[in-house]
């Protein structure tokens, strides 16, 4: 109430705005009862949502304007915050703030000519008890003002981080998913080991080429693959895609190139 009245005493008086209000069921406050509160000190709890206002507003900035209340919980618990959900939430919509909305994922898979004798292996148990223990892949594009690129991702399922990506122009598997493989076994580092890793993506052409499946043979994983045209057998990787793509991709409604 005192904001409302805040918001329109220049245009129609303290007195007229009380005696207005006084009738509603919005509750009832005096001029003299508005003058008190506006003079009275403001209280602790006031003074530190304005500073974490600001706080979330830098963070959610430097984030590409895209996090919503979970990821901005994180955000600020690693800034070193001691905030709860229900704060950030709150606190969100005070300032007016709220993530980025998913739209529809592309579909960049193309089917393999040959007989793929894989098995699946995770059957839609995307959970691991430790980091290296099961890898999700897939591929989506990018549009840019001078065609279209291809966007590889492979995800460690615990840490829920990108252990391997790649860019590219074209879909051959050389120059994207082998290049985002190399770039995770890379970064998981030989000395961790990897014993028992399991690798899983969908039937595209890409992950069945030969040179694909050889490198993960001679890395010790395990290829495993889900059903036909069935995006729910991979759909952590889907959902990976598709944050890529809200959080970072659609931000920017530009992009040039490569």
């Amino acid at each position: 109430m005192i904001v409302f009245i805040d918001e329109h005493r220049d245009q129609f008086g303290v007195e007229a705005i009380c005696h207005l209000l006084s009738t509603t069921e919005c509750g009832f406050i005096t001029s003299r009862g508005y003058r008190a509160a506006k003079t009275r000190p403001r209280s602790s709890r006031t003074l530190r949502d304005e500073i974490l206002v600001e706080e979330l507003r830098r963070i959610h900035a430097e984030n590409y304007s895209v996090y919503g209340v979970r990821k901005m919980h994180h955000a600020m618990r690693r800034a070193g915050w001691e905030i709860g959900r229900d704060q950030i939430s709150r606190l969100m919509k005070l300032a007016g703030m709220e993530g980025v909305r998913r739209g529809h994922k592309p579909i960049t898979t193309r089917p393999a000519g040959e007989p793929d004798a894989r098995p699946d292996l995770v059957e839609r148990r995307f959970a691991a008890e430790r980091p290296h223990q099961l890898w999700v892949a897939d591929i989506t594009y990018v549009r840019t003002i001078s065609g279209f690129c291809y966007v590889a991702f492979i995800t460690d399922v615990f840490t829920r981080r990108i252990v391997g990506w790649a860019v590219s122009a074209s879909l051959h598997t050389q120059g994207l998913p082998l290049l985002a493989l190399e770039h995770a076994l890379l970064s998981s580092g030989a000395s961790r080991g990897r014993e028992g890793l399991i690798h899983h993506s969908d039937r595209g052409a890409q992950y069945v080429f030969l040179a694909y499946s050889d490198a993960l043979i001679t890395a010790g994983v395990s290829a495993s693959v889900g059903t036909v045209g069935d995006s729910y057998d991979n759909a952590l990787a889907e959902t990976v895609n598709g944050l890529y793509k809200a959080e970072l991709i659609h931000s920017k409604r530009i992009w040039e190139s490569v």
